[in-house]
């Protein structure tokens, strides 16, 4: 059964699951301790960090491993705004940052901080101009990832952090998806990684912080990792991460080649088989591993279960699968479709005979869902209206823009549709459903009937 969600996790490397093993037995012991059990284990630890500091492109003492990716952003956040506390309490992030960030900073605000966050262009992506608009005078930090965990989109760190630089800012740079692949590029001064992103135990994750970056860790310390990340470390966990970290970017170069051009496949033929979707990120500064395609008029997860039940495992943004009821944050900083969403990132090894068989598998499963949900050819029917009102208060994505798509045909090219809805989805959708069918998005106003309804007035164009 082909997985395809290596964003989210990767299976556990091979090298990974030897050095678990082999540690499990030798590096058992405390490491901080002068006896030959605890010199053992010490031995262990020091040669992860120099291989994981290695990957990251920092020194071994600027680095130290944390209980999870999560843990390292929170402690990178919070000890880079203490240490620069007499600068000021201002954040900036960008809009399709992680949700580890984005909660990082809805605490910094909550406890009397400022947070600004930096939009992205249609492809995913900041811009210098706009991250420099962004900086103030009382800013503390900023935080960039490096690629995008949802599109893959790869962010212009290095311009950005030549303004950080400028303006005398530190950078955090969230490097878990690109980690894998190469080094965290030049100009940051904190990053983190977790990882189970690239095939290493799940529970390790790494902080490095630069010499020279003013550096407060909050909460209880200890002696151990700097004081950065107290407690005693999973030694056998931090040993795999590191080692399987070494061999994933050991064939990186070769491998991304590959992986590039059967995602380049992927993205082609997706839009070439399937009608209605919208594939979403930078089509060309992106991770080599990682698509995203958005489906209109279909529910994200019926979409996800019949995939799996055809054998094939992946993910999604949308607003209507199970693990959420609004559509991504990322998706929607973006301003397209997150309706019948799935994200496709192939793990090392994935085959072209895999890849096409999931091609083969995509449209009729489409199909299939559409059909339940009752999406059919629009008939080829005279324009009967200048104007129409659709109701579909109460019901949810993607309803009501499967609703909008039967009323269109029926009002005069100039004509307008207005839909009501209550579904907060629909705000996203039914822009980029104008987008995509090349329709007049008027905007949207409170409805008459109030209860949280909103008006979304579309024009008629063809």
């Amino acid at each position: 059964m082909p997985y395809f969600d290596v964003a989210s996790a990767a299976p556990l490397h091979p090298v990974a699951r030897q050095a678990l093993l082999a540690s499990l037995d030798e590096g058992w012991a405390d490491p901080v301790r002068l006896y030959r059990e605890g010199r053992r284990a010490r031995l262990l630890l020091d040669a992860a960090r120099e291989a994981a500091a290695e990957a990251v492109g920092c020194r071994p003492d600027e680095l130290v491993f944390t209980p999870s990716g999560t843990h390292a952003v929170h402690s990178g956040i919070a000890g880079a705004l203490a240490g620069r506390r007499r600068v000021g309490g201002h954040l900036v992030v960008s809009a399709v940052e992680h949700s580890a960030v984005l909660h990082a900073a809805e605490a910094h605000a909550a406890a009397g901080g400022s947070v600004s966050t930096v939009g992205v262009s249609r492809a995913g992506a900041v811009s210098a101009e706009d991250w420099q608009e962004a900086l103030r005078e009382d800013t503390a930090l900023a935080c960039l990832q490096s690629a995008n965990h949802e599109v893959g989109t790869v962010q212009p760190v290095a311009e950005v952090a030549a303004v950080c630089a400028a303006a005398g800012v530190p950078l955090l740079v969230d490097a878990a998806q690109s980690l894998p692949w190469e080094r965290v590029p030049e100009g940051w001064s904190l990053a983190t990684a977790s990882a189970h992103k690239w095939g290493g135990p799940p529970g390790v994750g790494l902080l490095a912080v630069r010499k020279g970056v003013r550096f407060s860790p909050q909460g209880p310390a200890d002696e151990r990792e700097s004081g950065r990340s107290p407690g005693f470390p999973n030694l056998p966990a931090v040993v795999a991460a590191a080692a399987s970290l070494r061999a994933v970017r050991a064939e990186a170069e070769e491998e991304a080649r590959r992986l590039r051009v059967l995602v380049d496949r992927l993205r082609r033929r997706v839009a070439r088989l399937v009608p209605d979707v919208e594939v979403v990120g930078d089509p060309d500064r992106r991770l080599p591993h990682l698509m995203t395609f958005s489906c209109l008029y279909v529910d994200g997860e019926t979409l996800l279960h019949e995939l799996d039940r055809a054998g094939f495992s992946v993910s999604s943004g949308s607003s209507c699968t199970s693990s959420t009821l609004t559509p991504s944050h990322v998706l929607r900083a973006m301003g397209v479709l997150s309706e019948g969403n799935v994200r496709v990132s192939l793990p090392t090894g994935t085959t072209a005979a895999e890849v096409n068989a999931f091609l083969e598998v995509l449209p009729g499963v489409v199909a299939g869902v559409r059909e339940r949900l009752g999406v059919h050819p629009a008939p080829q029917v005279a324009p009967v209206a200048e104007s129409v009102e659709v109701d579909a208060v109460g019901l949810r994505c993607p309803q009501p823009v499967i609703e909008l798509a039967k009323a269109i045909g029926t009002v005069a090219v100039g004509g307008v549709v207005t839909v009501l809805s209550d579904d907060e989805v629909a705000r996203l959708d039914i822009p980029a459903w104008c987008t995509l069918r090349g329709h007049e998005y008027l905007g949207e106003a409170e409805a008459e009937a109030g209860g949280g309804a909103v008006a979304y007035r579309v024009r008629r164009a063809a």
